[in-house]
């Protein structure tokens, strides 16, 4: 079969070698998965350019977390998985439930374990949910990191509910994720964002209205000015934003932090004790969260957004893509036909 290696202390695209090696065999309470689709995140540039820290401290790395397939051979003792299954991959290890915990490692294709951009990969029995009934495997790919954790920032702790409006940081995977996902709970979404292409995507998604973070510094207020506070925001810029994110909110409202783009800025207590707004971490999700996801995008039929799809022989182009500034969804590689 082959596979992609991120080749250790290496940290520009010139470090993806393809390679061919044997078929893997699953031992027990495993997995094989023929891999039909590989979807990339931002995380997987950070991946790429950490060639000595801490997401790969252990040589050379088959990268990507993302991935969707079909089963094709199980292991002695696994019992919830048969030959021909429909799966996608479950990002982070030994997260069944939440809260998250200190064994769930930083996801696959990270550190030590390896990831999905091969033919086929064997994984824990645990390791794959059943993918959406109502996708394509090249779209069920892009399910385990973006969507679910668009999904974890929406419903856990608060729960946004029908007739409550949204704020959304950008236009990355997770952000457009969350607006669909918010839509279909019946929420008002408004989204930041500094182009006019992509404000015009936007609305044609529903989104109630988008504000211009570049051309007005002090957007929080714009938005509260403008809604009268939102009762959430999905933070995928990071800490550098969360000022302005406060501003944003109605009193008590809740913002969900995911980002890695911006540091820096120290919380103004003043607004931020005075509003008894709350602030959370979202380290993707637990495998029970994705089961909630799968079951919410087949009832309400979310097709995720691709793109560009990419051929297994251009995964560097792939990679390149991912980091466009005129991507607006999902970058996928296509390893096998499904």
């Amino acid at each position: 079969m082959k596979r992609w290696i991120l080749k250790k202390g290496v940290d520009t695209v010139d470090g993806l070698v393809q390679e061919t090696v044997a078929v893997p065999q699953p031992g027990p309470g495993e997995v094989r998965l023929r891999v039909h689709a590989a979807a990339l995140n931002y995380r997987d540039h950070l991946i790429l350019g950490d060639a000595t820290g801490a997401w790969r401290p252990n040589g050379d790395l088959i990268p990507v977390a993302d991935g969707a397939g079909v089963i094709d051979a199980v292991g002695e003792g696994v019992t919830q998985w048969s030959e021909g299954d429909r799966v996608t991959t479950v990002y982070l290890r030994d997260f069944p439930v939440w809260p998250p915990n200190a064994d769930m490692g930083l996801g696959l294709g990270s550190a030590d374990e390896n990831g999905v951009l091969a033919e086929y990969v064997v994984l824990p029995a645990t390791r794959v949910t059943r993918a959406p009934g109502n996708l394509s495997l090249v779209k069920a790919a892009t399910i385990p990191c973006a969507a679910v954790t668009a999904w974890t920032a929406l419903t856990g702790a608060y729960p946004l509910q029908r007739g409550q409006k949204v704020l959304m940081l950008g236009t990355g995977g997770v952000s457009l994720f969350a607006v669909d996902l918010a839509k279909a709970i019946g929420a008002e979404v408004f989204v930041t964002s500094s182009r006019e292409d992509k404000s015009r995507r936007l609305k044609d998604l529903g989104v109630a209205a988008t504000f211009d973070y570049k051309a007005d510094p002090e957007w929080g207020k714009s938005v509260f000015e403008a809604t009268g506070g939102v009762d959430k925001v999905v933070n995928t810029a990071g800490f550098g934003s969360v000022n302005q994110c406060v501003q944003a909110l109605a009193y008590g409202g809740d913002i969900a932090v995911i980002g890695l783009m911006t540091f820096g800025d120290v919380i103004d207590p003043s607004l931020f004790l005075a509003k008894g707004v709350s602030l959370r971490g979202i380290p993707v999700g637990s495998r029970q969260q994705q089961e909630e996801l799968v079951a919410f995008i087949e009832a309400n039929d979310i097709k995720p957004i691709i793109w560009k799809t990419f051929g297994f022989d251009e995964a560097k182009e792939a990679y390149e893509a991912q980091v466009s500034p005129d991507i607006f969804g999902k970058v996928v590689i296509r390893i096998t036909d499904e």
